[in-house]
């Protein structure tokens, strides 16, 4: 019998939210992590630990995705920990999942405002995957997270909902352009989901909450766990062949 060959992802993002949740859910698939965190190093580390209770390997490592210019040492870090807990060089998938929710109304967005959620959103999505680029293996994949919002409008996410369609369409042209090297790009867009998001407006208000639920099909509103579970799924061997596409996991939002 042939041992399957243990992949490895980096999930951007991953010490909360649906970051977390997609770490924890490759390593349920037997895939080992790599987790990044802004600031909660002690929730990284709990990550890990949950991650390592499963079976697999994982390291915690800090990054900042809103400033380039920490990509070079990151990369750096990044290198060594394959080296010292993997003995490789490379990475099977990437998960450009971090990000932040920040409501506003048109009106009122400030160019400050616009600025955080264009570098992290945008620029260092498109900076930090081409940084990346030497250590994915050919073959490898990568998903990036977008949004239900690009699809529909609803008030106050002008600024985030144009920036998670730009997703969409780097996507596209990631898949076109690292094609060559076998590459998939694909990416992800999930509808509202009860997590801290937006400072926890679906999670916690029941009003929000229930206009939700019932404008999606399925009668609720989205969990952690029915994110996590579709990028893993997509990462799959049954996926290999699906590349530039958009797919969102909302339970049949705004249809």
């Amino acid at each position: 019998m042939i041992k399957n060959i243990t992949k490895i992802a980096l999930v951007t993002g991953s010490s909360r939210g649906l970051g977390k949740n997609t770490a924890l859910s490759l390593a349920k698939k037997g895939v080992d992590v790599i987790v990044t965190y802004r600031s909660s190093e002690a929730e990284a580390n709990s990550v890990v630990s949950k991650i390592e209770a499963m079976g697999s390997k994982a390291v915690a490592l800090q990054l900042d995705t809103s400033n380039i210019k920490t990509f070079d040492s990151f990369v750096g870090q990044l290198k060594q920990s394959l080296q010292n807990k993997w003995q490789t060089e490379r990475v099977d998938f990437l998960v450009n999942n971090a990000g932040i929710g920040v409501y506003a109304p048109f009106a009122e967005r400030t160019e400050e405002a616009f600025d955080r959620l264009m570098n992290i959103h945008v620029k260092g999505v498109f900076f930090l995957t081409q940084k990346l680029l030497p250590l994915l293996k050919d073959g490898g994949r990568i998903v990036n997270i977008s949004s239900g919002l690009a699809r529909f409008a609803l008030p106050g996410y002008a600024a985030y909902g144009a920036m998670k369609g730009a997703i969409k369409v780097l996507t596209r042209y990631m898949a076109k352009e690292l094609g060559h090297r076998q590459i998939a790009v694909n990416v992800v867009a999930p509808g509202a989901i009860e997590t801290d998001f937006a400072e926890g407006s679906v999670r916690d208000n029941p009003e929000i909450n229930n206009f939700i639920a019932s404008q999606t099909a399925l009668g609720r509103v989205g969990l952690p766990d029915d994110i996590g579970g579709a990028i893993a799924s997509l990462l799959s061997e049954d996926n290999l062949w699906v590349n530039a596409q958009r797919i969102e996991v909302s339970g049949g939002m705004f249809l």
